[in-house]
Order: structure tokens, then C-alpha cells, then sequence
């Protein structure tokens, strides 16, 4: 994989612990803020799909812990009996 060359700013503070964390693991402290860049560029990122596809008919409230187990069983169930008839 091809890097780019970028200057950041940092806390003098966080450049102490990324050079202590460096020595600490044996890696470089270039190696630790690439991997900072990256969590920050996933945190960021906007999603093709979204995280949750399924939808679930509810009744408009809170539901106790038995009715949201009752009610993705239900689902499932379903689910499950539609593939096994295609």
C-alpha cells in the first residue's frame, strides 16, 4: 500500500504517550498514529448501507426484555419457514 506524506499538530502531551507506547510494543510511533488516523477516518466514514436492515413492526413503546426476544423469534421464524419453502 502507497503512504502519503502529511503534517498534523499535536499535544506535546499524546506525542509522550505515543512515544512511550511505541516503546512499549516495539513499533514505531509512525506506525501508532497511522492507526489513529485510521479508527478517526472509520469513526468517520459514511455507510452505503446502514448498520441495522432489518426492521421490526413494534408497538410504539419500550418493550420489556421477553417481548423484544418474542418478537425476533417471531421474525426469525418466519424468515426461517420462507427459505425453507422457496
Amino acid at each position: 500500500m502507497s503512504m502519503k506524506r502529511t503534517n498534523v499538530y499535536a499535544d506535546p502531551e499524546d506525542l509522550a504517550i505515543i512515544k512511550e507506547a511505541a516503546k512499549r510494543r516495539g513499533i514505531s510511533e509512525a506506525e501508532i498514529i497511522r492507526q489513529g488516523i485510521h479508527l478517526a477516518a472509520m469513526a468517520n466514514r459514511v455507510w452505503d448501507e446502514p448498520l441495522f436492515s432489518r426492521t421490526f413492526e413494534g408497538a410504539g413503546r419500550t418493550l420489556g426484555k421477553s417481548e423484544v426476544r418474542d418478537t425476533v423469534a417471531d421474525a426469525v421464524r418466519r424468515e426461517t419457514e420462507a427459505g425453507t419453502t422457496a
